[in-house]
């Protein structure tokens, strides 16, 4: 492994989370060089943000090197392993919500990002605010979840309507949807940032897996228990 390719092995022990890669800017070679190196560790690897024909030539490279307990998300636009660790029940449900389907791939990177770390996770889709009632009629399931993700685009308003109706803890994601003046999801990160909901934490843009993260950390404190 090059020095480029410098794995950080002691994250889990430190942080409890493991090293994901970011596979966008590395190619299928680079890809499977470091998943081959986490699984000779008895990591696990988990690469965001792989288009489908990346995915298919790091495949077909792992499967040279002997590492076939690799699988695509085309959802989640993830390489992850085939089979994922069975959930910590204790540590609670974390629910993912989006506003409509647009928004899917960025849900559900976070939710797998949660099943590598053995949370336990549910999607909740299609709840946006321009439809404020199908939301509300999901509020008394939305309770017993211990975190809350929600994904939105267009002016990202989604964060801020459950941050004033539920206590626990909320993270918004702003998504690139949305025309005009949406400008790649920076109006829904501003409305999210400029929130008057009390306590609404916020991600960068389309970052699933950084939210995914910041519920693990809270889940791991014990602070949700609050709720």
């Amino acid at each position: 492994m090059t020095r480029d390719h410098q794995l950080d092995l002691g994250r889990r022990n430190r942080l409890g989370m493991v090293e994901a890669i970011w596979g966008e800017h590395k190619s299928a070679d680079q890809l499977a060089r470091i998943i081959s190196t986490l699984d000779a560790q008895g990591e696990l690897a988990l690469a965001t943000r792989v288009s489908p024909d990346k995915a298919a030539a790091t495949l077909s490279q792992l499967a040279e090197r002997g590492v076939v307990e690799v699988s695509y998300d085309a959802q989640a636009r993830c390489l992850h392993p085939a089979v994922l660790p069975a959930a910590q029940e204790a540590l609670g449900t974390v629910t993912i919500l989006s506003g409509g389907s647009s928004d899917l791939c960025v849900a559900r990177e976070a939710q797998l990002a949660l099943q590598c770390h053995r949370v336990s996770s549910e999607l909740v889709l299609d709840v946006g605010v321009a439809g404020l009632h199908r939301l509300l009629d999901r509020l008394e399931q939305l309770r017993s979840a211990r975190v809350l993700i929600a994904c939105a685009g267009m002016e990202g308003a989604l964060p801020t309507v459950l941050a004033g109706l539920l206590p626990q803890p909320i993270i918004g994601v702003p998504v690139s949807v949305g025309y005009g003046v949406s400008a790649g999801g920076q109006a829904a990160l501003t409305g999210m940032l400029a929130s008057c909901a009390p306590g609404l934490s916020v991600v960068n843009i389309d970052n699933g897996y950084g939210a995914a993260m910041a519920a693990l950390r809270i889940l791991n404190s014990g602070g949700a228990g609050a709720c």
